[in-house]
Formats: C-alpha cells, sequence, structure tokens
C-alpha cells in the first residue's frame, strides 16, 4: 500500500515537471514559427492566472472523485476551443481579464473548502471559466499565425496542466494528504484575489 502510494506521489511529482519544462520544450522547436504550435505551447504559460487555473482545475477535478477527474478537465478543454473561436470570429466576452482573475480565486476557494459539487453544478460553473480562458488565449494569437496549429498547442499545454493538477490531487490519498490540498487552494484562491486587486486598478 505505501508502495502505491509512493508511485502515485512520484508520478504527481513528474507531471509537475512536465508542465514546469514546457517553455523550454517550446524553445526546442527551430523549425516553428511565431505563431505556430510551440506558440501555443509556451502562451499558457505566460501568465500565472492561466497556469494557477489550469492546475486548480485538475486539484478540484480530483477533489471530486474519480468520474470527476477527467470529465471536468476536458469539459474545459473542448469549452476552451470553442472560446477561442468565438475570440477568432470577432465576438467579445467583456471582463475576460477579470473573469479570469476570479476562475483563480473560486476554484482555489473550492479546493481549499473541500466543496463537493455535483457535476451538474461544477460543469455550468467551469465551462463559463473556460470560456474566457480560450477567448484570451486566441486574442493572443499572434498576427499571421496559424490558429490551427496555434490553438492545438495551447489545449496541449492546458491539458498538461491540468494533469499535473490531478496529480498533486492526488495527495489527498496520503497522510496528512486533505489539509495540505486544502492549503494548496487556499494558496491559490489569495493568489486569484492579488490577481483580480491588479486587474480592477487598470479598469
Amino acid at each position: 500500500m505505501s508502495m502505491h502510494r509512493n508511485t502515485r506521489t512520484r508520478t504527481a511529482l513528474l507531471f509537475c515537471l512536465a508542465a514546469a519544462l514546457l517553455p523550454q520544450v517550446a524553445l526546442a522547436h527551430p523549425g516553428d514559427h511565431a505563431g505556430g504550435f510551440a506558440a501555443g505551447l509556451a502562451h499558457p504559460l505566460t501568465g500565472a492566472d492561466h497556469v494557477l487555473a489550469m492546475l486548480a482545475v485538475g486539484m478540484w477535478s480530483a477533489q471530486l472523485g474519480m468520474a470527476s477527474a477527467w470529465a471536468l478537465p476536458v469539459g474545459f478543454l473542448l469549452t476552451m476551443a470553442l472560446g477561442g473561436a468565438l475570440a477568432i470570429a470577432g465576438v467579445a466576452l467583456p471582463g475576460g481579464e477579470l473573469g479570469i482573475a476570479l476562475s483563480v480565486v473560486f476554484l482555489g476557494a473550492m479546493i481549499a473548502r473541500d466543496r463537493r459539487l455535483t457535476m451538474s453544478i461544477a460543469m455550468p460553473v467551469a465551462v463559463a471559466f473556460a470560456l474566457l480562458h480560450g477567448h484570451a488565449h486566441a486574442v493572443a494569437l499572434p498576427a499571421h499565425a496559424d490558429p490551427l496549429a496555434y490553438g492545438i498547442g495551447v489545449l496541449f499545454a492546458t491539458a498538461l496542466l491540468q494533469l499535473a493538477g490531478i496529480g498533486a490531487g492526488r495527495v489527498a490519498a496520503i497522510p496528512g494528504g486533505v489539509p495540505l490540498l486544502r492549503a494548496s487552494g487556499a494558496a491559490i484562491a489569495i493568489a486569484g484575489l492579488y490577481v483580480s486587486v491588479h486587474v480592477l486598478r487598470f479598469v
């Protein structure tokens, strides 16, 4: 049993390491142009709010249970793609930056409070935030970029961050892991509040 728990802990750490190394991986594609797959792969890692939100989605999913551990991140990714398509089509989503910051606050608070919402509630909330995240990524699409390659890169990086979050969420299965996970959620929520205040200062 102890060996199984150690294996899960190592897996979580490997996911986190993979997420941390993504910028270096993105830069290791010399043939990729400024707006291709590598640019999309790197973009989600350029903002702390995006990184924290994606990690939190994974952590909260793991906390909600096995079925939700995959349904929520997949739903989030699909809705992000829709948000990106709306941005490319010229559809504006007002208040996007503040909404993204508040998504970090909300997700962190859910983890900190160990709120096990049903999927009928958790999924609509998550996809609403996913629209904003996907829209923001597409708005940052470089000029003359390949939207498809860039979008695939963004979704791939996002999926890795969510996997890292799911791996980190497994810490709840080890002794003393639940308080650690909840403390991590509180730290994420506080970081989201800081970003929210910063955004409001420039509104």
